[in-house]
C-alpha cells in the first residue's frame, strides 16, 4: 500500500527549525557585530576589523549551544499554549 505522506511535509519541521536557529544565530551575530564596532571605533579600525574580531570559532560555538537552547525553550513554551 502506498503512503500519501508527501516528503515535502516531512521536512516541514526540519527547515522550521533550521529557519529558526538560523535567525537566532544572526541576531546573536549582529548583536556582538554592533557592540564591537562601537567598542573598537577608533583611528584605523573599521567594519572589516571588527567582523574579523567578531567571526571566529568560540563565538559560532556560542551561537549554536544559545539558538538551540533557544528553539528547545519556545518549543517547549510553544506545545505548553
Amino acid at each position: 500500500m502506498k503512503s500519501n505522506a508527501n516528503p515535502r511535509h516531512r521536512l516541514r519541521p526540519v527547515l522550521r527549525a533550521a529557519i529558526e536557529v538560523a535567525s537566532v544565530i544572526f541576531l546573536f551575530y549582529s548583536n556582538l557585530l554592533m557592540g564591537e564596532f562601537t567598542r573598537a571605533n577608533g583611528p584605523g579600525k573599521s567594519l572589516l576589523t571588527a567582523l574579523y574580531d567578531v567571526f571566529t570559532l568560540t563565538n559560532f560555538a556560542i551561537a549554536m549551544v544559545s539558538a538551540c537552547i533557544g528553539y528547545a525553550a519556545f518549543e517547549y513554551l510553544r506545545k505548553q499554549l
